[in-house]
């Protein structure tokens, strides 16, 4: 094992920068799958059955086939068609098809809003229906019950399966590293592997970044928990 290599300067830059590529990738991913995951939610639970068919379907797609396959499709499919290529240049949104960070945020984002808007729906499916009663009961609307009572007691819920689909996302950032031109946590290791042919040093680093990262969140998600969800633990006498 040669771990003088892993501790040199160019090399730790070189980890720096995908480390603050897979930060940005996971945290823009996530506020745009989270806004996209509620409004998907949102039409789950719609009375508008053709509405929540479409979105169903569309869940359905994104949770039955692999990520990596997403991905592909998206870079190496859809930024690729002669349609979009010939427009790339100076039409809005086709521009950002050339840029491999967009076309990874493209499909994670879509990734993580289908799997969590079906999350969210199912917790806004489950709240009780007292509460909703007591609600309607003082005369909210409609509106002023999902946006007062079911979505807070929804997102409060959720927060124990969502701490799961952030921390699988944290994860599934290394396939950008299957990208060209991407360097994230997993293409440093790639590229130190491929420079020095040390396989385990370079990985076993880049998995302890990932460790590290891994064990932040789930501090965090548990700090949430216990503010947020402290009435339902169990009572102590």
């Amino acid at each position: 094992m040669n771990w003088s290599v892993i501790a040199q300067p160019e090399t730790l830059q070189l980890y720096g920068e995908g480390l603050i590529t897979t930060l940005w990738l996971l945290c823009s991913s996530l506020a745009i799958g989270g806004v996209l995951a509620l409004v998907f939610a949102l039409a789950l639970v719609s009375p508008i059955a053709p509405l929540r068919w479409v979105v169903g379907a569309y869940t359905y797609v994104i949770r039955g086939t692999p990520l990596l396959i997403q991905l592909y499709l998206i870079y190496y499919g859809l930024a690729q068609l002669e349609w979009i290529q010939a427009r790339w240049d100076d039409v809005w949104p086709w521009t950002h098809f050339k840029d491999a960070f967009f076309c990874a945020l493209l499909a994670f984002s879509l990734n993580t809003a289908g799997y969590t808007a079906e999350m969210l729906a199912g917790a806004m499916k489950e709240t009780a229906a007292g509460e909703i009663e007591a609600a309607q009961a003082v005369g909210m609307s409609r509106w002023q019950v999902l946006r007062r009572i079911v979505l807070p007691s929804a997102l409060r819920r959720c927060l124990p399966g969502y701490s799961n689909e952030v921390v699988m996302m944290l994860h599934s950032t290394s396939l950008a590293s299957t990208v060209p031109a991407m360097m994230d946590v997993t293409a440093a290791a790639s590229r130190i592997y491929s420079d020095y042919y040390l396989p385990f040093e370079a990985y076993l680093f880049a998995a302890g970044i990932y460790l590290c990262i891994t064990f932040t969140l789930i501090g965090l998600f548990r700090s949430a928990e216990r503010r947020f969800l402290a009435h339902l633990a169990p009572r102590t006498h």
